[in-house]
């Protein structure tokens, strides 16, 4: 029963890979394929690491660990690559409404 647990937790993870790249190939603009790539990914990552604890569970600490990094990284990197690309003015797709950083710089800028 473990195995097939596993084995379904692994081929979850990879049907959420497969999304993730998917959605590199699909969205419109850089900030879309960051998000759809760090979500898609990370809950990927997960679950694949998950079924091969469940797998070899000699491993588990181990592939915690990763887990772990991969779930602290992934969102903070995104994050920073986000706000480089609108800092050198990266253009948004033409039909993305809300810009909530630049409002927010513009409301430091104001000083409200």
């Amino acid at each position: 029963m473990t195995d097939l647990i596993g084995s379904v937790l692994v081929l979850l993870g990879a049907i959420f890979h497969f999304s993730a790249g998917l959605g590199m190939l699909r969205m419109p603009d850089v900030y879309t394929r960051m998000q759809a790539g760090t979500k898609a990914s990370t809950l990927g990552n997960t679950l694949v690491l998950t079924g091969l604890a469940i797998h070899h569970p000699g491993w588990s600490f181990k592939l915690l660990i990763i887990v772990y990094f991969v779930l602290m990284t992934n969102p903070v990197s995104s994050h920073a690559l986000a706000r480089a690309a609108h800092a050198i003015r990266i253009p948004m797709a033409g039909d993305t409404g809300i810009d909530a950083l630049r409002d927010a710089q513009q409301r430091v800028g104001n000083g409200a």
